[in-house]
């Protein structure tokens, strides 16, 4: 018995194989693509990922600026500046400021210098509370706390305030507490560096052996511990936040605070 011979496969069979193998290249070929894009979208999310982990432990552990050394406990026999209030005062750790005698109604003030919700109080109505208690209408006094640098990781508000004291021993208690609000930053968190603490201190007049005193305290951290006891008093307090006022005990929000002629109003209902 003859065998046949097989038959060739036609010319459309052999298309629609060539078209399948096609095809089947492609789809390799897109899925290599996928794998690629894939992968390189994974890099870039790393890449981001530790990005921001950096600028994050950058501002936390910096300020963005602020310089960073390791604060002491609370010690209420720490030295405070002179003419501020210590630990047995009547208002521990604060400031006092103007001529209005001892009968005159207590305003008590607490801020924080990086506090953005302060710095709009000062460019507000700073110069018009002050002007209160240098007219001796009220017994002014201005209580600090560094709570925002537990929100950021750093030393910044304490700094602020340490400095604040040595420019308060140099006489220069307003203009200096002035001119480190005018000098905010613009970003909550980036504090102050000592050298711009140190240039605050030439800008309001303090030079000569002032000056080196001054620096001398700055430096060496003189008011560090005042600045953490009034932080201390400020928890302990339970004050909800800053700035916030208190007129002879009557507690005063921001509003009350930036609005001068209603302030007046009520500094002139408490002398009663």
């Amino acid at each position: 018995m003859s065998s046949m011979a097989r038959e060739k496969p036609s010319k459309s069979v052999r298309e629609k194989a060539a078209a399948a193998r096609a095809e089947q290249q492609a789809k390799e070929k897109r899925r290599e693509r996928t794998v690629r894009i894939v992968g390189a979208i994974g890099v870039i999310v790393v890449v981001v990922a530790i990005i921001g982990i950096a600028v994050f432990a950058s501002r936390s552990g910096s300020g963005g600026g602020g310089d960073v050394r390791p604060l002491p406990s609370p010690d209420p026999s720490a030295p405070v500046p002179a003419g501020v209030y210590d630990s047995s005062g009547e208002v521990p750790y604060g400031v006092p400021y103007g001529t209005a005698p001892a009968t005159a109604p207590l305003l008590e003030i607490w801020e924080d210098f990086q506090c953005p919700a302060c710095g709009s109080l000062e460019a507000i109505n700073g110069a018009g509370i002050q002007s209160l208690a240098a007219e001796g209408k009220v017994r002014l006094v201005w209580r600090s706390t560094a709570f925002l640098d537990n929100k950021w990781g750093t030393t910044s508000s304490a700094e602020a305030i340490a400095a604040w004291g040595c420019a308060i021993d140099a006489g220069k208690t307003a203009e200096y507490h002035d001119i480190v609000y005018a000098n905010q930053p613009t970003v909550e968190g980036d504090g102050y560096t000592q050298e711009q603490l140190l240039a605050f201190a030439e800008e309001v007049g303090i030079s000569g052996v002032p000056l080196e005193e001054f620096n001398t305290c700055l430096t060496g951290g003189r008011y560090l511990g005042w600045a953490v006891n009034s932080t201390q008093a400020f928890y302990e307090g339970d004050i909800p936040g800053t700035p916030a006022g208190f007129l002879n005990g009557t507690r005063l929000d921001g509003a009350q605070l930036g609005d001068q002629a209603g302030l007046e109003k009520l500094v002139a209902e408490a002398t009663q």
